[in-house]
């Protein structure tokens, strides 16, 4: 099985979910989608796509440079089908920690931003890719060809764990039974995700499982209603100005800080830091 197999497989059934909750959302009249949010979204995924296709033989070709250099034969170690199971555990406890710092470490949230821009919550959301996204990824993947899996099957299991994703980006389905919501990230722990009500900001990282965020102390359950979007929203669903916009304001305050520190958290400071001389200034629009 290769990567475009999963697609060729999980592209129409995607297609399918979405036409379905248009469907279902517009007999209902529930105003989940709307048409400017949409070609927001289309033209993020656009980007995203082109700097995935431009970069990605590069990328795995960088997974397959390191993983000579593993530090464990997992592939003989291990049984394939057991493989298989732990490489997806891998990637969404890898994942976990890289979608924590996307929301933590400013140049990472300027990347992250525009998935979370959207004030509606539906299966198209799941596409409002960051066109930047590929690369940022790359220092937290690389770590697991240097562990020991091999890069042909974490290619797949990924695309298999990014399809996943999609399901969690709904309204229309409810809380699931109990050991679901514990052990699976669902559409209700995605929910609060991507809700910018205090108690949601920055819980349910995980993409496959909660486990980790049980773990780490950042699950959060679905239980007042959920405000999506970001703290101060953005007026606007341009692709380019959304990708552009955090990293607008890191230039800004690089230019304008006074010190190194002040420099120093510009770039690496959470997404809610304020320069110490402009104390007035909000610098994030964290969700």
């Amino acid at each position: 099985m290769t990567s475009a197999d999963v697609y060729a497989i999980g592209a129409p059934i995607v297609v399918l979910m979405i036409a379905a909750e248009v469907a279902f959302t517009a007999a209902r009249g529930l105003p989940h989608y709307d048409r400017s949010d949409v070609l927001g979204t289309l033209g993020l995924l656009g980007g995203n796509i082109l700097i995935n296709g431009i970069t990605q033989s590069t990328i795995i070709g960088l997974y397959f440079y390191l993983y000579q250099f593993r530090l464990f034969d997992i592939a003989r170690e291990l049984p394939l089908w057991m493989q298989w199971i732990v490489i997806f555990f891998a990637i969404d406890l890898t994942f976990y920690w890289y979608h924590r710092a996307s929301h933590r470490v400013r140049f990472l949230w300027a990347v992250h931003m525009n998935h979370h821009c959207s004030q509606h919550m539906n299966f198209s959301v799941a596409f409002r890719q960051a066109w930047f996204g590929p690369l940022s990824k790359v220092p937290f993947f690389i770590a697991l060809p240097l562990v020991g899996f091999d890069p042909s099957i974490t290619a797949v299991a990924g695309v298999i764990a990014t399809l996943w994703g999609v399901v969690g980006h709904t309204q229309v389905i409810g809380r699931l039974p109990r050991p679901f919501e514990f052990l699976f990230n669902t559409p209700s722990a995605h929910r609060v995700h991507h809700g910018s009500n205090p108690e949601y900001i920055d819980k349910n990282y995980g993409n496959i499982f909660m486990l980790w965020d049980h773990l780490f102390g950042t699950y959060a359950k679905e239980e007042s209603p959920v405000r999506y979007g970001l703290i101060k929203n953005i007026d606007s669903n341009n692709p380019i100005k959304l990708t552009f916009y955090v990293w607008q304001q890191i230039a800004r305050d690089l230019l304008q800080s006074r010190s190194g520190h002040d420099r120093w958290m510009s770039v690496f400071g959470p997404p809610e830091w304020q320069r110490s001389d402009d104390a007035g200034h909000t610098v994030a629009q964290h969700h």
